[in-house]
Order: C-alpha cells, then structure tokens, then sequence
C-alpha cells in the first residue's frame, strides 16, 4: 500500500531557517528572526510575515541566494529518514513556506520526491526586489495541497505522515493520522500525536 510522508523544510529537513541566513548578510538577521518567532509560534498571520520579511532582502544579488543555499546545514539524520521511509514505501514529499533556491538543491541531494515552495523575485540584474510569490504563501497552504496529493497519489490520512515545528504546518497536520511535531512550537505540539524533542530526524524512524 502507498503512503506519504511529509516534511517542512526550515528547522526541520534543514538546521536553521533559510531567510535568516539571507538576512544575516544583509545585517538584518536579529530583525528578520524575530518575525520568524512570533510567525512559527502563530502570533502573526503567516502571510504578512513573509511578505514583511521578503521585502527585508530586496537588493541581495540572487548570486548570493544560491550561494548559500547550496550550502545550508542539514537536519541530522535528514539522509537516514528519506532512505528509511522510502524502504518503508511512502513517497517522500517537502512543503516549505521558504524557497525553492533552498528546497530544491536540498531534496535533490536527500532523494526527496516532490518539493513545493515559494520563489523570491528578481529583476533583470539578478538582484531581489523584495517580492515573492508561490504555492505556499498562506497559513493553509500546505493542508490545501496534502488534500490534492492525497488525492493524486490515491492515499488516505490513515496512511499519511506529516513532520514540522510551526504554525503554518498546522493545516497539513489537520489531514495525518501521523503527525510529528519536531523540536516544534507549543502551538503545534498540541495538535501532534508524537513530540521529536531531539535534533536527531532518525526519531522518527521509530514511530513508523
């Protein structure tokens, strides 16, 4: 029988959240971060932060977005768990309220089936201009799109794995009967049926 894992992509797949990391070279980081907080804890409105935080990084060259994403730390234990799962026969899937300058380099090198995420926009000279668009701009983007992968691929919440640590992972966790809140917000540990309170995704290997 087919089954669907599905995981975020920032402090969860990857060790750390990839605009701060943008952020950081600009100087912004401890203001960029401090949105992120408040968005991850569910204080703020997912959408308006990211576009609060996107238009923070207008004037970085897109040179420097793929420089370090091609770099970004990944979770320990991120490898062991799509190698683990896929032998276990679920189709192994990334949701991101990130980007894909991030998600995709990072799902190609773990064998991760699918990614879906958000683009930052640049002009002609390759330098952002504050703008961002995609599939996973709002709060209840990532449980809009489990519904139609479920859908797609002819599998049911009973067969559904879902693994993140904020807010916005709440509406994926709305359609799993498996859902792993990791190193996560109290707000997404209430909803979670098992808690990972270890840097170690090998875990959740353990609950399925």
């Amino acid at each position: 029988m087919s089954k669907l894992a599905v995981f975020d992509f920032d402090s969860t797949l990857m060790d750390g959240e990839t605009i701060d990391f943008f952020a950081e070279v600009l100087g912004l980081k401890k203001e960029v971060e401090a949105i992120t907080e408040r968005a991850m804890a569910g204080e703020l409105d997912f959408y308006a932060s990211l576009i609060e935080r996107v238009s923070l990084l207008k004037g970085l060259p897109s040179s420097k977005v793929e420089e370090i994403c091609a770099s970004l730390p990944m979770m320990k234990g991120s490898v062991e768990v799509v190698a683990g799962l896929k032998e276990k026969g679920y189709t192994v899937v990334c949701f991101s309220g990130g980007f894909r300058d991030a998600t995709k380099p990072a799902c190609q090198k773990l064998g991760i089936d699918a990614d879906f995420s958000n683009f930052l926009h640049a002009d002609e000279n390759g330098i952002l201009t504050g703008a961002v668009g995609g599939e996973m701009m709002y709060s209840d983007a990532k449980g809009d799109m489990i519904i139609r992968l479920q859908a797609l691929l002819g599998i049911d919440r009973s067969n559904t794995l879902v693994v993140g640590d904020g807010a916005n992972d709440l509406s994926m966790f709305a359609h799993a009967d498996r859902r792993v809140a990791f190193c996560a917000k109290p707000i997404l540990k209430e909803a979670a049926t098992h808690c990972v309170d270890v840097k170690d995704l090998r875990e959740i290997l353990k609950i399925v």
